[in-house]
């Protein structure tokens, strides 16, 4: 997945400035999903506007700096719809803590169990943030005539998410529960 796509998809539901882009959009509804800094994001947009994707118009403002606000353009919209259409390859994840542990053996159980559980903290508060986002779109579920197609597609990527977290907190908590039954590298 792109950032480029990422930002079409955004600007296909509306118009937006590079900072509404960053504090609305990444920050709030798909950080699970997707990060991207402010940079990343200018730099992506100035090279949508040149491959006319985007268009950019410049709202005067006299109080404060001018606003660029960013459109998509019908080329942009057929080059999103191509690329919603078209399956990817699985992600290559990078998972730091598997890593560790893969190579943990040398330390004593008790540096690895503290490792896990800072993970543990780590998810737990990721999945206190998606229940919190989940709960903002409580009344979307799939079953709720009032609620858009859009806001049940939302649903459906926020309740993987959640699954996703809970799966990860439920094999720390396992893997924390077997570092207390393994022998220590120092105590044979």
């Amino acid at each position: 997945m792109s950032l480029a796509h990422v930002i079409l998809g955004l600007l296909q539901q509306q118009e937006r400035t590079g900072y509404d882009l960053k504090t609305k959009c990444f920050n709030d509804c798909i950080s699970h999903l997707w990060q991207a800094d402010q940079a990343q994001i200018y730099r992506t947009l100035d090279k949508l506007e040149s491959q006319a994707w985007i268009t950019c118009t410049v709202e005067i403002q006299h109080d404060r700096p001018n606003r660029k606000v960013y459109q998509i353009t019908e080329a942009g919209e057929a080059e999103l719809t191509h690329w919603l259409q078209t399956h990817h390859p699985l992600p290559m994840l990078r998972e730091p803590l598997l890593v560790q542990l893969y190579f943990a053996a040398q330390l004593p159980n008790e540096a690895i169990v503290y490792l896990l559980e800072q993970e543990l903290e780590a998810r737990q508060e990721k999945l206190a943030q998606c229940e919190a986002q989940c709960e903002a779109i409580a009344a979307l579920s799939l079953s709720n005539p009032t609620a858009s197609r859009e806001q049940k597609l939302h649903r459906l990527v926020l309740d993987l998410v959640k699954q996703r977290e809970q799966t990860h907190l439920d094999w720390l908590e396992k893997a924390i529960r077997d570092m207390h039954t393994l022998r220590d590298r120092n105590n044979p």
